[in-house]
């Protein structure tokens, strides 16, 4: 078997849910419990970190294994979905899993599959188990892949877990309220383990205290105790003043990830790092810092408000729900120029509310993913009429990126994004 082949047996016989939708969703954990016990329970032989949340679970898993890494610790990083390449999902120390790993793994529990018949996430994640044991990773941050209390990663017993912003996504799945969304992810928080919250929303407290007190686990409200002010940006890297209680706890701390709603993550980071400190993990002012500064070049993290070029200004970023595009908005409206927007979505996603976020004012280059999950161009296209935007359909994101390209002067923003796979078809990533 190829790692071509390995891949397309992952791909295509098994349902995948990122490129298939809510079909691929196994609501048990039935089937990750067979796989691991058949592979003698690999998730048991290292530390981790349990990153759940709507939006930004991606970049506060990548920051707290880039302080990791700078701390001298073997690191493992288990993220989801990729962008150019499934190895992306699983790393050590930033190094992606091979190719030969990944073949040999695939090939060699060919049977355990065929009897158990797991999903491509459930597979995915006893791969990424199994790759930490073998490497004797010092911890691995774990990132939930859909809600968390039925979510494949859900088996692990973390030292602390991470929960970031509760949003509007995967309602079909996860319940139609903000709070049926907290109480799945709340689903990741176990007896007597610590549970950090990054954002105080005061219309999910009681899903969280509910947890914490049924399962007897510490509840920290970060953003209480820590607070990030962006002083503006230096190349790039944006810059923060962090205070602890209301005292500076670090002045001009450089972050490699601009996007200006990372001052709603850095408080999670900072106190789930306050707590890995407190089981013996020794992290420093320096380790922070050092982490934060060169995180791209230590976890490889692509995607996030990411400058592609200049003249016009290219921006992607892989914002994809309601609240993320409003926090793309909103960082494109600051920049006070004409925006050429790139745009393109999935058919789960509740389309017609997220085109209502957008400016009239800009124009708009729709395009469709090359995967069975994107909403067709046409219908996207249509949807925005409504919502009275102006611009013309693509067949695919290069289309769309050449014609934004041929278009925006060079004083002009051309931003691509609108879902993670329209970003993941960007040649320059």
């Amino acid at each position: 078997m190829t790692y071509e082949q390995a891949l397309e047996y992952l791909y295509q016989q098994l349902p995948m849910f990122h490129r298939i939708g809510n079909s691929a969703f196994t609501k048990s954990l039935d089937n990750i419990l067979a796989l691991t016990q058949a592979l003698d329970n690999p998730q048991q032989h290292f530390k981790t970190v349990h990153v759940a949340g709507t939006n930004g679970k991606g970049s506060s898993s990548s920051m707290l294994a880039a302080i990791l890494q700078a701390a001298g610790y073997k690191t493992g990083l288990y993220t989801s979905p990729h962008l150019k390449d499934f190895a992306e999902r699983i790393k050590v120390n930033g190094e992606m899993i091979s190719k030969e790993k990944v073949t040999r793994f695939t090939e060699q529990h060919q049977p355990l599959f065929e009897k158990v018949k797991p999903s491509f996430f459930e597979m995915t994640v006893a791969l990424a188990f199994e790759h930490f044991k073998e490497e004797q990773v010092d911890i691995a941050i774990i990132e939930v892949g859909l809600g968390g209390r039925l979510d494949s990663t859900n088996i692990i017993t973390p030292l602390v877990s991470l929960i970031t912003n509760i949003g509007l996504d995967h309602q079909s799945l996860l319940g139609n309220t903000l709070q049926d969304i907290a109480r799945e992810k709340a689903g990741i928080i176990k007896a007597g383990v610590p549970a950090v919250i990054s954002t105080t929303q005061e219309v999910v407290l009681a899903q969280f205290q509910e947890k914490s007190k049924e399962t007897a686990s510490p509840l920290f409200y970060a953003d209480q105790e820590y607070r990030a002010d962006p002083k503006g940006q230096q190349g790039l890297l944006a810059v923060y003043d962090v205070y602890k209680d209301d005292s500076l706890f670090l002045k001009d701390l450089e972050l490699a990830l601009l996007g200006k709603y990372q001052k709603q993550n850095l408080p999670g980071v900072l106190k789930t790092s306050e707590l890995l400190q407190g089981q013996g993990f020794t992290i420093t002012e320096s380790h922070i810092r050092e982490g934060l500064k060169n995180l791209q070049a230590l976890t490889g993290l692509k995607g996030r408000w990411q400058i592609l070029g200049q003249e016009p200004l290219t921006i992607c970023d892989t914002g994809h729900n309601i609240d993320g595009i409003r926090q793309v908005v909103e960082q494109l409206w600051a920049l006070q120029k004409p925006v050429h927007f790139v745009f393109g979505a999935v058919n789960d996603k509740d389309v017609s509310s997220i085109l209502r976020l957008l400016p009239v004012s800009y124009k708009y280059y729709f395009c469709q993913a090359q995967i069975p999950r994107a909403l067709p161009v046409q219908e996207l296209w249509e949807e925005a009429q409504f919502a009275g935007l102006k611009g013309a359909a693509y067949p695919t994101v290069e289309d769309a990126i050449l014609a934004a390209k041929a278009h925006a002067l060079p004083d002009e923003v051309i931003f691509i994004g609108g879902s993670t796979f329209v970003v993941a078809e960007i040649a320059e990533l």
